[in-house]
């Protein structure tokens, strides 16, 4: 449903107020503010508390009430300190990167050496830490990246995202020249970054993932396939006030692979594995409060 011009200027001025609020703020005081505000809507006002933490007990049986609480008022915490550090973003400078992500230069020499022969790579980040991170800081650190991410509903809201995103293209998903675009500029030297851990509604490929199956896409794992490019799986933390990139594995495309489908749905289940371990042991970094429930059957 479109949004009334009444309804997008009120939404859009409220955003820009939060944002003059949150940039008058020094960054730990407006993180602080955040995690207390976490805190609040997860013990007083009880936001999604019976869901979420029906999902966490399902997936961890043996884990006590109160560590499942532990988990599920974390991750609303990470949600609001993303919220914050979405709102400070262009002033996230390299400085900002050396002094806050935890050896971002090396990781990124690291991303840099499995570029070969002009072609860039695909990277799998889960919704854990700040994800939007991974982005921020690589491109800071002159790594050249694409994303693909959906228009919002209210355009002015829409087009402060795109300007908050920074120093990496961003590509809009359900474009007819969407999967041209990416996979253009893979070949262009570009490391395309998507969030893999979401379920999609028609069946696709099934995984094992934090106990249950669930039904993913094999999307980023086609672009590996389809532009011969590897396969970098990573994970984000929050780690003493900082953020921490976690490299979990790099995967190859067969090259001589018949059914390019086929293959990509080896590397999503490779990549999955990879993730179920990360999530598994690092339970409160990863976003629990998601809609779309990554183990709801599909359709």
């Amino acid at each position: 449903m479109k949004k009334s011009a009444l309804q997008t200027h009120v939404e859009y001025g409220l955003l820009r107020g939060a944002c003059a609020l949150v940039n008058t703020l020094p960054y730990r005081l407006a993180m602080g503010l955040a995690k207390g505000m976490g805190i609040f809507a997860f013990d007083i006002l009880r936001f999604k508390r019976k869901r979420t933490l029906s999902r966490i007990q399902r997936v961890f049986p043996g884990k006590s009430a109160a560590e499942c609480r532990r988990i599920a008022r974390q991750s609303l915490v990470n949600v609001l300190q993303i919220a914050i550090e979405m709102i400070r973003a262009p002033h996230l400078d390299r400085k900002w990167m050396d002094r806050y992500v935890m050896a971002g230069q090396h990781y990124k020499d690291k991303l840099q050496s499995y570029l070969v022969g002009g072609r860039g790579a695909v990277v799998m980040v889960p919704h854990s830490g700040n994800w939007y991170m991974a982005a921020w800081s690589m491109s800071k650190y002159g790594l050249r990246l694409c994303a693909i991410a959906a228009k919002q509903r209210n355009p002015k809201i829409d087009a402060w995202m795109k300007r908050q995103y920074g120093d990496f293209d961003v590509v809009e998903r359900g474009r007819a020249k969407t999967l041209v675009d990416i996979k253009s500029a893979i070949g262009n030297g570009r490391v395309f970054a998507i969030l893999p851990d979401l379920r999609v509604p028609q069946p696709d490929v099934e995984v094992e993932f934090l106990g249950g199956k669930a039904n993913v896409s094999h999307a980023g794992a086609l672009f590996a396939v389809a532009c011969g490019v590897p396969l970098i799986v990573a994970a984000m933390r929050r780690t003493g006030g900082r953020h921490e990139f976690v490299h979990l594995g790099t995967l190859y495309p067969d090259p001589d692979a018949a059914d390019k489908k086929a293959e990509s749905a080896r590397l999503t289940k490779a990549a999955f594995k990879l993730l179920d371990a990360e999530v598994s042991a690092h339970p409160e970094q990863w976003y629990w409060f998601n809609k779309r429930w990554i183990l709801q059957p599909c359709r």
